[in-house]
């Protein structure tokens, strides 16, 4: 298997000193930076929009992960290519035609995933499979960090990667512990966030998720 790529969520970052966390997170080892918007409408929350993104882009080095919770997510790419999104993620079950979100964010040549709630059977994702780049699969309820891994996310994950070759992006109460059962059923990329941020050693959390001792 490639590489297992870890992409802590500042979701659970201290935004009193944002840059500062992000910077000593790639200086620890992380692989993307994971962004999660969401628009109080797809899910009950509301995070940050594309001017907090064009703040961080100056900040690293490393991809903008950003993972669209919102109803109408073809509004918002241009908006977030040009804040300085590298990969743009958006949900199945958001409104709109998939396959034209997916061509808009292509003709931008930006990265795209397509992101399933938990309760989203698999099937939902088979016209656009060859069109992505990624799929994530949300094993949370997407819309507050911290919540509790669903262990019955996992045939989903293994079912997705028979049929798929490219990145399987996991979000949701991923620690040391659930990030082996999801690399096990064939995910290789680890959205992070309190198992991470949460702690006083980024590096140690960060090779623990990755598989490390």
């Amino acid at each position: 298997m490639s590489k297992i790529l870890i992409a802590p969520s500042i979701l659970s970052a201290d935004f009193s000193k944002l840059g500062q966390e992000i910077k000593d997170v790639e200086k620890c080892g992380a692989d993307w930076i994971h962004i999660d918007v969401m628009d109080g409408h797809f899910v009950p929350n509301i995070t940050i929009g594309p001017v907090v993104v064009k703040s961080i882009r100056p900040v690293t080095k490393l991809p903008l992960d950003v993972h669209l919770m919102i109803k109408e997510p073809q509004k918002y790419v241009e908006s977030f290519v040009k804040a300085g999104a590298d990969i743009i993620t958006f949900h199945i079950e958001a409104d709109g035609d998939p396959k034209e979100t997916i061509r808009l964010i292509k003709y931008f040549k930006k990265k795209v995933g397509v992101s399933v709630r938990p309760k989203t059977d698999a099937s939902k994702l088979q016209g656009i499979l060859p069109m992505v780049d990624m799929i994530l699969v949300m094993t949370v309820e997407p819309g507050f960090g911290g919540q509790a891994f669903m262990g019955d996310c996992l045939p989903k994950i293994e079912e997705i990667r028979k049929i798929f070759k490219k990145d399987i992006e996991v979000d949701g109460g991923v620690n040391e512990m659930t990030a082996q059962e999801v690399i096990v059923k064939g995910a290789n990329v680890i959205v992070a966030g309190t198992s991470i941020f949460g702690t006083k050693n980024y590096a140690e959390a960060i090779k623990k998720i990755r598989g490390g001792i």
